[in-house]
């Protein structure tokens, strides 16, 4: 490798998706990948004892996310940063209005290259110390959390646990919110959009009842209607009703109706 190399490293969960941004850097040339992990634990530790010049991190990784990490990381180990998810809507506008670079799955070549370029601009820069400054605050206002709090919660073993992220992003009227999945009530359709309903707020999302649904743990919530899924450590009360319906009341007093083709469900309940 010649010494203008840019020293990368590949953060996913995905191994197909690992070995195909490999693919494509190599191809790239003028790079060397140095690392490849797997999720947010092991990064932290290869980026701290590589340092690599770029790292390019997954957003939607379980356990410790690519925002988390970036807030766990120390400043003077900190690379350059460039963002890959496949959900455009979950933090792009954020990292455009605040410079922070990203590429979308399926990752175009041409989009990985001018990535690269930056970064080796960005890395010319005497404005390191701004730039990081930069991407810190971003990151930390899409996460809502303190690189303290996510600290304690990485040594207690409370992240890293679940494949499904802890946290939901809801883009809505120009914003973004991260809605803890744990603090999700109960989610309907309306239309094209989904209806998030979290500590008595309504969250409005332009996604799928399917796609939603994977985003979230079969063990925790169930479809119980077409339009309807429910976060089964809601449920207080379950009613049956004659005509092979039930009606599901929730710790905040809300009845949700359970069709016939989903009674199977009630086995989740008890």
């Amino acid at each position: 490798m010649s010494s203008d190399s840019l020293k990368v490293i590949i953060v996913d969960d995905e191994p197909l998706a690992r070995r195909g941004l490999r693919l494509r850097l190599e191809n790239l040339g003028g790079v060397e990948v140095v690392a490849e992990c797997g999720n947010g634990r092991e990064a932290k530790e290869q980026i701290v004892s590589l340092k690599p010049d770029v790292a390019f991190l997954d957003i939607q990784m379980p356990g410790v996310t690519g925002l988390e990490l970036v807030q766990l990381l120390p400043e003077d180990a900190l690379p350059q940063i460039v963002f890959v998810t496949a959900y455009d809507q979950y933090a792009v506008e954020a990292f455009e209005v605040n410079a922070v670079d990203y590429v979308l799955k399926p990752i175009e070549e041409d989009r990985l290259s001018r990535a690269l370029q930056r970064a080796r601009e960005k890395l010319g820069s005497e404005n390191l110390a701004a730039q990081r400054e930069q991407l810190l605050e971003a990151v930390a206002d899409l996460t809502q959390e303190s690189p303290e709090a996510l600290e304690e919660r990485l040594a207690a073993g409370e992240l890293g646990s679940s494949r499904y992220p802890e946290k939901i992003a809801i883009k809505d009227s120009g914003k973004i919110t991260l809605v803890p999945a744990r603090e999700i009530d109960w989610i309907d359709a309306a239309g094209d959009y989904m209806c998030v309903h979290a500590n008595g707020e309504t969250h409005v999302m332009r996604i799928t009842m399917k796609e939603l649904e994977q985003q979230l743990d079969p063990k925790v919530f169930q479809r119980i209607h077409r339009s309807t899924i429910v976060n089964l450590k809601r449920v207080r009360e379950i009613c049956a009703h004659i005509n092979g319906e039930y009606h599901l009341v929730l710790n905040n007093g809300e009845r949700l109706k359970m069709s016939r083709s989903y009674k199977n469900k009630v086995q989740h309940f008890i």
